[in-house]
């Protein structure tokens, strides 16, 4: 996340096969996770007690992007992930959540380029700016937001706060960064 801490408190993955969901963060270290090693990133931490809130992953502002990556094997198809994320300050880059997709990956972009963009990169070489998936959503600070991304062999579907604002075919698509 660019220019911004952001803080998680759960990230969820549910397999599509068996319907079975598994924490990705177990709320109190950050054990299964890394620093994604951005030049210039903010701190990454646990903090314990977020604003009265609970636990919750903080990725602090950077002079660039800053992040976290998930060191545990995933699922590369029919699956699920989910979380909550919370801007707390910034104007750009809210959520790059990168996942796989089969062999390759992409990346759901939450108030990219100017803070409210949304959409996949990439989908046939065009960036989350520039594809079908792309919407202009806004992002307000100090507001949670539940994002939930379904990867299929079919499809990419997001929902933000329960309403869907991407239903991508990706047969015959080609994905990538």
């Amino acid at each position: 996340c660019k220019d911004k801490p952001a803080a998680a408190p759960a990230a969820t993955t549910k397999s599509a096969a068996t319907g079975a969901a598994k924490n990705l963060f177990d709320g109190r270290t950050l054990v299964g996770w890394k620093d994604s090693g951005f030049a210039g990133a903010g701190e990454v931490r646990v903090e314990p007690n977020f604003r009265g809130q609970g636990p919750v992953i903080l990725i602090e502002a950077g002079q660039s992007l800053s992040g976290i990556t998930f060191t545990n094997p995933v699922p590369k198809t029919n699956f699920e992930i989910s979380l909550e994320a919370l801007k707390v300050q910034g104007s750009d880059f809210f959520v790059g959540l990168t996942f796989p997709v089969g062999e390759s990956h992409a990346t759901l972009v939450l108030g990219g380029w100017g803070g409210a963009t949304t959409g996949i990169s990439s989908i046939d070489g065009l960036d989350a700016s520039e594809n079908d998936t792309t919407k202009f959503l806004g992002y307000d600070k100090d507001k949670w937001f539940r994002i939930r991304m379904k990867v299929t062999p079919a499809k990419l579907e997001t929902w933000i706060n329960d309403e869907k604002v991407v239903d991508q075919d990706i047969k015959e698509r080609r994905i990538s960064m």
